[in-house]
Formats: structure tokens, sequence, C-alpha cells
């Protein structure tokens, strides 16, 4: 190999990231009902085997072949019993890289009518937040480090310092929404915080 070839393949090559990661879209969903907007959002299945009873926006693992914005309409259909046309898309927001290896892609849609056709199997009910209450309350936040355990067999020798290395800390944000009963905090009160920042900033004065 010389430098030519070297080039070539890098001039044909699209970058990607470093490390694997599973991917996930979901949907920040308004409804508009007597002049006041909503967010929908999805409390889990008491019967899930992943973290039932959690409060989440809907959406899902992006399937091989799958476009972001594809897996996030699809999930939403299955998961609310809707069709593809009760949906309208504004738009892609800020995606979100997890420390657990997992890329989030969320959009903003406003669906046409609330129906009680969710499915029965992957939610228990459906939750209703007043955006005006997002607008007007900060989230409780949490800061707390991520901890690396590198476990007995880590080849200290092999960097200068050993075992006294300085390695860098890793502090990670939770947010906490706390909305009449429920409770709505992790990834999706993280997402649903840095859209209502996004308003925030550019609401007219």
């Amino acid at each position: 190999m010389d430098t030519k070839s070297i080039k070539t393949l890098l001039q044909n090559r699209v970058p990607t990231e470093i490390g694997s990661y599973k991917r996930s879209s979901v949907i920040i969903l308004l409804y508009e009902e007597n002049d006041e907007i909503y967010l929908i959002l999805e409390k889990r299945a008491l019967n899930l085997r992943h973290q039932p009873g959690d409060i989440c926006l809907p959406g899902g693992k992006i399937e091989e072949g799958e476009s972001p914005i594809e897996a996030a309409i699809r999930e939403t259909v299955e998961e609310l019993g809707i069709d593809k046309e009760d949906l309208e898309v504004y738009s892609a927001v800020d995606y979100l890289i997890t420390p657990f290896s997992v890329i989030m892609y969320p959009f903003v849609a406003k669906i046409k009518e609330l129906k009680d056709t969710y499915s029965k199997d992957e939610v228990d009910s459906l939750i209703k937040i007043p955006l005006k209450f997002l607008m007007e309350n900060e989230p409780i936040y949490h800061e707390g480090e991520l901890i690396v355990d590198r476990g007995e067999d880590f080849p200290y020798d092999l960097i200068r310092g050993g075992e006294g290395y300085k390695f860098s800390k890793c502090m990670y944000p939770t947010y906490f929404y706390v909305w009449e009963d429920e409770v709505v905090w992790g990834h999706t009160a993280r997402i649903i915080y840095e859209f209502i920042k996004i308003l925030k900033k550019n609401k007219p004065s």
C-alpha cells in the first residue's frame, strides 16, 4: 500500500462514529386541545421486562435498513394504534449520545387526534403534560459520576503512573419532571429538557 492508495481509500469513505452503538428514535409528540398544547408520553406496560412502568416518548429501536425518522414513525404508529396520516412530522431535533452506547434520535411531530387505541401490550396509559408547565418549570437536576470498573487485571504497568494515574472523571446529568403523580426522568426528561431549551431560546419576546 502506498500514500496514493491511502488517499483514494479515504476520499471515498464516509466517516462514522468509533465504537458500536445501539440506535433508537423517539417522537416528541404534541397534541392540541382547547387551545392548549400538550406533550403526549407513554407509561410503559407493567408486564414488560425492560423498564416497566417508566414514562417514555413514543419510539424504539431502529431496524436494519431503516432511517431514524422511518423507525420513529413505525414505532409510534404501532404503539399508539394510529395511522401514519395521523402524524404531522415537524423536524428532527438534537440527538442524544449516551454513555451506555446508545444514540437516540428525537423528532417533533403533532398528532391530529388522540384515540384510545394504544397497544395494551406495550403501553399502560398515556400521559398528557401541558407544554406550558414544561416551559414554566425547570426540571429537578442531579449530577453523578460515572464509575469505570477496570478490573483487577487492568495493565496498570503499561501506563505512566500505574494505579496512581489520574483518570479523567465523567459527570452525567439526570433530569426529573414531576407532573401531578407522575415522574418523567432519565433520557426522556433529558430530551424533553433540550427541546424546551430550543423553544425558550427562540420564543418571541
